[in-house]
């Protein structure tokens, strides 16, 4: 603990100090607020880097934890993800529990939460990791104090998807220190230099992309018949409906030839073919979607003000309608070309797992997190991995 304590210290001594360079008057209320959140932060730090060591790490007698998540949801799909790309051989997930009848048609999931306790017995479950939503929290504590009786270690993991609808930050108010939660939106100076970001950048960029952009679309009315440009309606920024522009990367009137692509299911319902090319897509087509090429119009969207360079990217009103309320906090910024997720995995990821990361730049924006995604965009395009 002393080793805690001194790095505590520390922390607040550069924090005085950094705070002494940009504010006039540092009030000693909000100086012991700012000791006691640096001392916490450590203790969480090394609270995480035990659990990982008794938890997660292999295990040097070669004992394995078979874990059971209750939830379903997107909290524990994330756990899941997780737990999935530790590579642990010692850690085996054995599904999960949700009372949600929709949720207990996928068969990793076991059951509801009513049969936690024959689940764990009949299991032999080591780990039980609740990853249920705070709405819950009643249904929640009788299940942990039914689980004490049991052989077993119990985790919570905070309800991110709640927090994620606001974002904290320290005030003081007549001396005393508060959080205030704000929704996650910029503010004006924010927005200034956002916008000043992206028409610099494009209009430096334009001279080079111009040039390409001809010879793309020569190719493409050399290939196929139909418009150079495909135009769709996407979601902007506070929902706000706008054309995305995009090269046309199929043959004209796709739409009219979407039963190529469809098949049914024993259940007859329709769903598209999986893993299968699709016969709509044009030569040039391939190689400008693989190349993410078929993107380049959308600097056009930039200087019109209806994207940004980075930032969520604007999705489709179809899908929008299915979005749960948390999910709706990414159209608070500007809808970008790139975006967070994009350079973390891009297409690979469906809609559902994407939104986190989305939520992630919303919250953590800065003009240097914008830079530093363009950059990494370059490396992932010349990788061809995902191309969204």
């Amino acid at each position: 603990m002393n080793s805690l304590t001194l790095g505590s210290v520390m922390a607040t001594i550069m924090l005085a100090g950094t705070l002494y360079l940009t504010y006039r008057e540092l009030s000693r209320a909000l100086f012991l607020s700012f000791a006691g959140l640096a001392y916490g932060a450590i203790i969480l730090a090394h609270s995480l880097h035990r659990l990982y060591f008794r938890f997660l790490a292999p295990s040097a007698n070669g004992q394995t934890h078979r874990v059971l998540i209750l939830g379903a949801g997107p909290v524990g799909r994330r756990v899941a993800k997780e737990i999935s790309q530790i590579h642990n051989p010692n850690l085996e997930l054995v599904g999960f529990l949700d009372d949600d009848p929709k949720k207990q048609q996928n068969p990793e999931v076991l059951g509801g939460l009513a049969i936690a306790r024959e689940i764990i017995q009949s299991k032999h479950i080591d780990d039980v990791i609740f990853a249920l939503p705070s709405r819950v929290a009643a249904k929640i504590s009788l299940l942990v104090a039914e689980l004490h009786e049991l052989p077993v270690r119990v985790w919570v993991v905070p309800d991110y998807y709640t927090l994620a609808l606001h974002q904290a930050r320290v005030e003081e108010l007549a001396g005393v220190p508060l959080i205030d939660l704000r929704a996650p939106a910029l503010n004006d100076t924010q927005r200034l230099f956002k916008r000043a970001f992206d028409i610099v950048i494009t209009l430096f960029l334009m001279p080079f992309l111009l040039p390409v952009m001809g010879l793309i679309a020569l190719a493409i009315k050399l290939d196929s018949p139909g418009p150079i440009l495909f135009r769709q309606l996407r979601v902007g920024e506070n929902g706000k409906l706008f054309e995305m522009l995009k090269f046309r990367s199929m043959v004209a009137h796709a739409d009219q030839m979407r039963h190529v692509i469809e098949e049914l299911d024993e259940n007859g319902r329709i769903h598209q073919r999986k893993n299968k090319p699709d016969p709509r897509v044009t030569r040039v087509g391939r190689f400008i979607r693989r190349t993410s090429l078929d993107e380049l119009p959308q600097f056009f969207n930039v200087l019109k003000g209806e994207m940004s360079l980075v930032g969520p990217r604007p999705e489709m009103p179809h899908l929008v309608e299915q979005y749960e309320l948390w999910q709706r906090k990414r159209f608070t910024v500007p809808q970008g070309i790139t975006g967070w997720w994009q350079v973390n995995g891009r297409s690979d990821k469906p809609m559902h797992e994407h939104t986190e990361e989305d939520l992630y730049y919303v919250q953590n924006y800065s003009l240097w997190l914008d830079f530093y995604i363009l950059l990494k965009t370059v490396f992932v395009v010349l990788r061809g991995r995902g191309a969204y």
